[in-house]
């Protein structure tokens, strides 16, 4: 823990010394560069003693997201600057190692001057990330956005052509602190045309009590003809923090899963139902969490012990890492997974239809969107409220819009 500790000050301290570079290369004021140093230090002991407060007993509160966010406003421009300027370094270095064996130059004159113009470019690109934190706080975490895709299948039943299903997921309403922004959201929710809609888990952060303020407004979504179902997150299981016991923590899970009911979903654990439409049915299979790295709950096998091989299948499973490890290639042949968890990681660069980038790729192979494994598909979502980071940036909150079609081709 100490080293850790010792490592973690040195890294703040190897990029306060390049930003502070940056500024001095372009300011002289004294006074200026005094109160940026001040600044700094205020700062950096601020985040450093909020983060050493942190109650486990209590988890996430507005004010460790806070911090959070100011963490990432304050440090994510200035590594920027370091990368920028520790890449000046390597240079001039290089070029004093060339000046002292090839043109024999006085020791004074062999590093090169820091360049006044890579110093502009560095605080240039940094303010990028700087204030798209800032709208991503301010605004992006409830620019809600409707993704609409459909899927084409040559084996779904002829009276499911055109079903529409809408999907929300990581709704983590612990973290809301704009109710004007969630009724236009249930609202944009309910003016999608959907047959049926799914929700896929992270009800809270952690405790129960984070959905009671919410409960009247997501009880505004709208029926649905053939329903209304969710399943689990990780969240929901309310591991995230110490509790006092056991039965505390059982409580507190009891309550959680109740949650759904009290919004209308109808929670699927570990289970399945049919949908039928007309002469026709596809199969709905909720399994509980199951992630590579997080909670395994879930129990797919018990899930569709009794669905047969030749029913299409809608399978929700929370952690998109499931179809990757379990799904993709089971034998029972599911059709199509909806997922979410990723978030997106809330901070990319996405232009829809060409291109999307997240520092989730690298951890998920899907982590937005749609993925496709021999006709198998698994659907993404990203999420419809925030977590840890008290904003959006780039990854903007989803409501989804699946429609269902029979044939050959993907649109």
């Amino acid at each position: 823990m100490i080293l850790r500790f010792i490592i973690l000050c040195a890294l703040f301290l190897f990029i306060e010394f390049y930003s502070y570079q940056a500024l001095r290369t372009l300011i002289k004021l004294r006074w200026v560069l005094m109160a940026y140093q001040l600044i700094s230090v205020l700062l950096l002991v601020f985040i450093i003693y909020s983060f050493t407060q942190f109650d486990r007993s209590v988890g996430q509160t507005k004010y460790t997201m806070f911090t959070m966010g100011l963490m990432l406003l304050v440090y994510v421009p200035k590594i920027v600057i370091t990368l920028i300027l520790f890449g000046e370094d390597i240079f001039r270095i290089g070029a004093s190692i060339l000046n002292y064996f090839m043109y024999n130059a006085p020791r004074k004159e062999m590093m090169p001057d820091r360049r006044r113009f890579v110093s502009q470019i560095a605080l240039g690109l940094a303010a990028v990330p700087f204030l798209s934190l800032i709208y991503g706080i301010f605004e992006g975490k409830y620019n809600f956005k409707v993704f609409k895709q459909t899927i084409f299948f040559p084996d779904l039943p002829d009276a499911f052509d055109g079903f529409k299903i809408t999907q929300i997921s990581d709704v983590h309403s612990g973290s809301f602190d704009d109710s004007e922004k969630i009724n236009y959201a249930i609202d944009l929710i309910n003016e999608q045309e959907s047959d049926m809609i799914l929700f896929t888990g992270d009800i809270v952060n952690t405790h129960a009590k984070e959905m009671h303020p919410w409960i009247n407004a997501f009880n505004q979504i709208k029926e649905y003809k053939y329903g209304k179902f969710s399943i689990l997150g990780n969240h929901d299981y309310g591991e995230y923090v110490t509790w006092p016991s056991e039965k505390q923590k059982d409580e507190n899970f009891q309550e959680i899963k109740n949650l759904y009911g009290q919004i209308g979903f109808k929670l699927m654990l570990n289970e399945h139902t049919y949908v039928q439409k007309g002469n026709d049915k596809i199969a709905l299979i909720g399994v509980e969490n199951w992630g590579v790295n997080f909670k395994k709950a879930g129990d797919l096998n018990k899930a569709s012990a009794e669905v047969a091989q030749n029913d299409f299948k809608i399978l929700m499973s929370h952690d998109p890492s499931h179809w990757e490890a379990e799904i993709k290639n089971h034998p029972k042949n599911f059709h199509l997974t909806l997922s979410g968890h990723t978030h997106g990681m809330q901070f990319g660069i996405e232009i829809p239809g060409y291109f999307k980038w997240s520092l989730a790729q690298y951890i998920y192979k899907q982590w937005a969107g749609l993925y496709e494994n021999l006709g198998r598909y698994i659907y993404v979502n990203r999420g419809f409220g925030f977590h840890a980071y008290p904003g959006r940036v780039g990854i903007m909150p989803e409501i989804t819009v699946i429609e269902l079609k029979k044939g050959n081709n993907v649109a």
